[in-house]
């Protein structure tokens, strides 16, 4: 759906979000390499996953899949992977690029990665770096940092990385190249990143040595071998649970989201929401792959503002463009800051929330590395423009449902990236849409 409108409403109720993205993009890369079948289930319906289970294809392995009863995928994948054939194409998804570099870095042969124009914009140089030290040929556009991408795979030596920055990507792919290398492979981050790629090695027979000095910093290390088949069933996304966390603490009424993945790194969310003065209900039903899995609830409060930086910005740097409707709407606004990564997302995030949120009346100061937004600012109607980016153009719809009158949003179909029914469970909710461009 190309064009939507949004109305301002109430909301309330209760709503299963998709599979978590990280966690499927891992199931389907970290099954194939176990070389026998392996069950997949709960998987997020979203071109960003069909796109690695593509590129698996690409390289070999069987990935069958279908939607099950909820719309989630289910099926299974079988390695081994060989030297691809074709170019592999990522499409929207970063992380099926970087993550895949690493895979491939491990097989023998030439590895060509490339995607839609958006993923051609985002830099790939962090990958590459620490690839190269492995031993890995990785070659790339504009002196090396853009893709297309190419990978000559083989032979790796495990190294000790030290990561300029804290990025679960960066690190998974380090990891999955080292579980091919020779000797062990650590990865030194400036701060603890999301550890989905540890928990599901651990639960497919492969764990890693994981720990925090006492300068703040994470160390990780793995060393080469093989994995085990289990079954995955990954759990429900905290990003996008988080659209109606905020707009039920902004107001719009009491709604609790079940099967949320509820990984410590991932519910940066809870903690900013809290900080900003919302009450968020956190429940513990249950573990999937390593995983732990809760039901999250908020309902309408006086939200005060906040400032934001270090580990829960990390921990939260999905969340931040919606987060800053809530920090609009609090008293003293919201402060953002250590989320330079915003800035090589689908979009530039940072310019391209201050440009949607300012269409709909809210100023956004724009920072090197974050954002400020004065508090007491209620979005008004607008015509937004999504600029292909996913989480703005969701983010937009928030602000319309939340705001004094309607807002219009263009680009809606990045939508599909991440969170298809999307608009199905706003109006499961309550919410009111208009659709003016089904595409």
């Amino acid at each position: 759906m190309r064009r939507v409108r949004v109305h301002p409403t109430g909301l309330s109720g209760q709503v299963r979000v998709p599979g978590d993205k990280s966690l499927s993009h891992r199931a389907l890369l970290l099954g194939a390499l176990v070389g026998e079948t392996v069950p997949v289930a709960g998987l997020a319906p979203s071109g960003d996953v069909a796109a690695t289970a593509e590129a698996l294809r690409g390289l070999g392995a069987r990935v069958d899949l279908h939607p099950d009863a909820e719309g989630q995928l289910q099926g299974e994948v079988r390695g081994p992977l060989r030297e691809a054939s074709d170019v592999l194409d990522c499409g929207n998804s970063g992380t099926s690029l970087r993550l895949l570099c690493g895979v491939v870095a491990g097989i023998e042969g030439l590895h060509v990665l490339s995607g839609d124009a958006s993923l051609r914009r985002r830099p790939v140089q962090r990958v590459a770096v620490p690839l190269r030290e492995m031993g890995a040929r990785v070659d790339a556009r504009g002196g090396g940092s853009l893709p297309p991408v190419v990978v000559h795979g083989g032979e790796l030596r495990g190294i000790v990385y030290r990561s300029p920055v804290a990025s679960a990507q960066v690190k998974s792919c380090v990891l999955l190249a080292g579980l091919r290398a020779q000797g062990p492979t650590t990865v030194i981050s400036p701060l603890p990143s999301r550890d989905h790629t540890e928990r599901l090695l651990a639960h497919l027979g492969h764990p890693v040595r994981a720990g925090v000095g006492e300068d703040g910093h994470e160390v990780v290390t793995i060393e080469p071998g093989t994995l085990r088949p289990a079954p995955i069933a990954v759990a429900g996304d905290p990003s996008s649970a988080a659209f109606w966390l905020v707009a039920a603490a902004a107001g719009a009424g009491e709604v609790e989201v079940r099967g949320v993945c509820a990984n410590p790194t991932r519910l940066g969310v809870v903690q900013a929401l809290r900080q900003l003065g919302a009450e968020v209900g956190s429940t513990l039903t249950g573990q999937q792959a390593g995983e732990p899995v809760a039901t999250l609830s908020a309902a309408p409060a006086s939200l005060a503002g906040a400032v934001l930086g270090g580990r829960l910005v990390v921990d939260a740097i999905d969340e931040l463009p919606v987060l800053a409707v809530a920090g609009a709407m609090s008293r003293h606004g919201l402060e953002v800051g250590d989320a330079a990564e915003l800035r090589v997302k689908e979009s530039d995030r940072i310019a391209v929330l201050a440009s949607a949120l300012g269409a709909v009346g809210i100023h956004v100061e724009q920072r090197a590395d974050g954002y400020r937004v004065a508090g007491q600012q209620r979005p008004r109607g607008g015509t937004v423009d999504a600029h292909g980016d996913h989480r703005i153009a969701m983010t937009a719809a928030i602000a319309g449902v939340l705001g004094t009158a309607a807002v219009e949003i263009t680009g809606f179909e990045a939508v599909a990236t991440s969170y298809p029914a999307f608009l199905a469970d706003l109006q499961r909710l309550g919410g009111r849409v208009e659709v003016l461009d089904a595409g």
